[in-house]
């Protein structure tokens, strides 16, 4: 067993095909198919399980798949000692974030880094918070952003956002400047799933009031788009609002309610040079920055009405 056997079934387990892992690797098919049946056959078990609807991976294969990453990201971070020790930069990180989290802060971390270190790789998977969760536990992802409740990783509070009630305009709590979470417990609710939900429900049952939840997304835009058209109301972050449609008003809570986002990997003292980069990185550029770069960032002389 070696590193590019041990690379090749990484490969093929993430794009789930014996072709396309080959040619990233430079090899042919049948070679690709020998590798896999060699490493099967000193292992002694089934790794992969090859029928006409594609290739799954077998109970242990997806616990191997775990530690190979592991063994990959240990090469890697001897590579990038040998690189530091020699002043030169190298490395790859896996990122792992929500949509919403991506947009505002993956693009300034990556500038910020890669203007002084242009020679690192960047992998960045966008999925639900339950998803990056998943993708950490794996190893799949070498850092997520993540917010609460965050189980069994080492994490680093990166950033608070404020929430705000989200109402169609022609809404009679539109009137209001500051909206009770008492007025929205009769009021048709729209949630955004997916493990985005947690600081909402907090929320009501902070303020002892019972959440209707008539609509689940996950997406911001469809529900900014919902709430727009009258469908429902709903509780959304500052991150969720900084592009808000026509017809959608933004206003205060009462009480106040925030979302807390983290870095979060897997081991902090085991994480490779380049993941530690990020971390300090990303931390410099957002940790305690929150309400006066996204106010000076959004300014809207017809928000006089909403939160901000």
């Amino acid at each position: 067993m070696n590193k590019g056997q041990i690379e090749l079934f990484v490969k093929i387990a993430e794009s789930g095909s014996f072709t396309r892992a080959g040619q990233e690797m430079n090899m042919t098919q049948p070679a690709v198919s020998r590798a896999i049946s060699t490493l099967e056959t000193e292992l002694d078990v089934q790794l992969l399980v090859r029928d006409r609807r594609g290739i799954a991976l077998t109970a242990v294969g997806r616990r191997i798949l775990v530690i190979f990453r592991d063994i990959l990201k240990g090469f890697s971070k001897v590579e990038q000692e040998v690189a530091a020790e020699k002043g030169l930069d190298k490395g790859l990180i896996s990122v792992g974030t929500f949509p919403v989290a991506a947009a505002y802060f993956i693009p300034k971390i990556i500038a910020a880094i890669s203007r002084q270190y242009p020679n690192l790789e960047f992998r960045l998977h966008e999925g639900t918070i339950m998803e990056v969760r998943e993708w950490l536990d794996t190893g799949l992802v070498d850092v997520g952003l993540l917010i609460p409740p965050l189980d069994g990783q080492d994490t680093f509070p990166l950033f608070r956002e404020k929430l705000y009630a989200v109402v169609p305009t022609g809404h009679p709590l539109a009137q209001q400047a500051i909206v009770r979470v008492k007025d929205l417990e009769n009021e048709p609710m729209l949630v955004c799933k997916s493990g985005y939900e947690p600081p909402v429900i907090d929320l009501f049952q902070r303020a002892e009031t019972e959440l209707t939840a008539k609509y689940e997304v996950r997406n911001y835009n469809t529900a900014l788009n919902m709430v727009r058209e009258g469908l429902a109301v709903a509780v959304m972050s500052r991150l969720s609002l900084l592009s808000v449609p026509d017809g959608v008003a933004v206003r205060e809570l009462e009480p106040e309610a925030y979302r807390d986002i983290h870095l979060s990997v897997r081991s902090a003292e085991n994480c490779s040079i380049a993941v530690r980069l990020f971390i300090d990185t990303a931390l410099e550029l957002f940790a305690g920055k929150e309400a006066e770069d996204l106010k000076r960032s959004n300014p809207d002389p017809d928000l006089h009405r909403t939160a901000f």
